[in-house]
């Protein structure tokens, strides 16, 4: 008994040891010392891959062979097959080696994301080592309600997610995901499903316009503000033509991305929708805080790339402005929008300058140019004027049934036009110093620079002053 007695506590120790050797164990999992080249290689079902790698120009063994991370969405084999036979490819040789690369670099994100991380997000974008429009890089989109989806096409194996690598993680998926265009784009992400609709219905053939080369930037909006913008009415019963001069007006003929917006800061570019004498609509960008248009609509997903564009998705559909769109968008513009508001109750120049139908019964019709002071200018005022005389004020700055566009005045010369208050300006071309254009007030003010020119609404057109007209006060 002694014996045992002595026995027992040293095999109560090596139990604890044991005990504490398989914690330990638990805490420090293996090292996986294979990198993604090194693990597809090994995988039977990625034969394919590994061949496409090889062939493709860039060095994509060496790229996938250093340090990382990665992301890697590997098609099988099967889908390798499949798309050599769609694509009329006999084999991996007949691929072009640089389209090869691109296509392979399309499923290669330079982040190491699991499964886990993709389900946290739901669904989202993220930017692959391909090249797209103006090298910018490819976005993707995952969608994880059901499978875990790419570019809602290709979806992650059974089996095949979370493969570790020592540089990154290897997914394994059932289909080759190819470069989107934007419209791809669109039709791969449901939440664009009434933006498709509208553009199959609009005049135009918009569908096409929009898969051809490009390039576009569209400010995408997504079903909800369709369902906004409808306001109960079958999209189906809006005016095709205008439905498409409205969806032109979120499409601009360049690439913008969210980094050029913020570096030009807030400003004015031209949409591909046409106003007055097939004038390009302007559209008004606010980069004070989040990004927004026309001082409606904001941007929710930024910079979604493909081949032939850039998308911004935005919460509101972005109608045909009008010119107190601008005046209320452009924070530039905060002291007129007083002056047309709040300062004046006797009028309702806001309804008057929103106007798109004439023979009003005031007489006062469309289109309208406008010579808009800026906040600055009226700073420079002693004081603001009194209701009777700011009316007669803000009038000497409209001219109505004109849209007179920088490129209708007199080059090299002086253009006179009657204002609704009634006094004549005299606008000359070119202004002095660094004035676009000078102008004369009817008051005989003469030297008042016009800054900036041709802010194109859908009813007229802005040009900016650095000063308030003065009507003569003597009539």
């Amino acid at each position: 008994m002694k014996t045992v007695n002595n026995i027992l506590p040293s095999l109560l120790l090596i139990a604890v040891l044991i005990m504490q050797s398989c914690n330990n164990d638990d805490d420090n999992p293996p090292i996986v010392t294979n990198n993604i080249i090194e693990i597809a290689i090994k995988t039977p079902e990625l034969t394919f891959f590994v061949d496409a790698l090889k062939k493709a120009d860039g060095n994509l063994i060496d790229i996938l062979t250093s340090n990382g991370p990665f992301t890697v969405l590997a098609p099988n084999n099967a889908a390798f097959t499949a798309f050599l036979s769609s694509n009329n490819y006999a084999s991996i040789d007949d691929v072009p080696s640089d389209v090869l690369s691109e296509l392979l670099l399309n499923h290669v994100i330079s982040e190491d994301l699991t499964s886990s991380d993709f389900s946290i997000s739901g669904s989202g974008y993220k930017s692959t080592n391909a090249s797209g429009v103006s090298d910018n890089k490819i976005s993707i989109y995952f969608n994880t309600s059901g499978d875990i989806e790419f570019n809602n096409t290709s979806k992650v194996i059974n089996g095949g997610a979370d493969i570790n690598a020592s540089n990154g993680t290897i997914h394994i998926v059932d289909k080759v995901i190819t470069l989107p265009s934007i419209l791809n784009h669109l039709a791969n992400n449901n939440n664009f499903n009434s933006l498709l609709v509208a553009l199959d219905l609009a005049d135009g053939d918009l569908t096409t316009l929009l898969g051809s080369d490009g390039p576009f930037t569209i400010m995408a909006p997504d079903n909800a503000a369709f369902t906004t913008f409808l306001d109960g009415t079958p999209i189906g019963d809006i005016n095709t033509a205008h439905l498409a001069k409205v969806l032109l007006n979120h499409v601009l003929g360049n690439v913008t991305t969210s980094a050029n917006l913020m570096t030009n800061g807030s400003g004015y570019t031209n949409t591909s929708a046409t106003g007055p004498g097939m004038k390009a609509l302007s559209l008004y960008y606010n980069t004070s805080a989040n990004i927004s248009f026309n001082g409606i609509s904001t941007v929710t997903t930024a910079d979604i790339v493909g081949t032939n564009g850039v998308i911004h998705a935005v919460n509101a559909v972005i109608g045909i402005p009008t010119v107190t769109t601008f005046v209320t968008a452009d924070p530039n513009f905060a002291t007129l929008e007083e002056a047309l508001t709040t300062l004046t109750p006797g009028i309702d120049f806001a309804a008057i300058l929103s106007r798109i139908e004439g023979s009003n019964a005031d007489g006062i019709d469309p289109e309208f140019t406008v010579f808009a002071p800026d906040n600055d200018a009226f700073s420079d005022l002693s004081e603001i004027p009194e209701e009777t005389v700011l009316i007669q004020t803000i009038l000497h700055h409209i001219i109505d049934e004109s849209n007179m566009t920088s490129g209708d005045l007199t080059p090299g010369g002086n253009t006179i036009v009657t204002t609704l208050e009634g006094d004549d300006i005299t606008i000359t071309l070119p202004g002095t110093d660094t004035n676009i254009g000078d102008i004369t007030d009817g008051s005989g003010n003469g030297g008042i620079g016009i800054t900036a020119v041709d802010i194109q609404a859908g009813n007229g057109v802005v040009h900016i002053l650095d000063t308030v007209l003065i009507p003569d006060t003597k009539n």
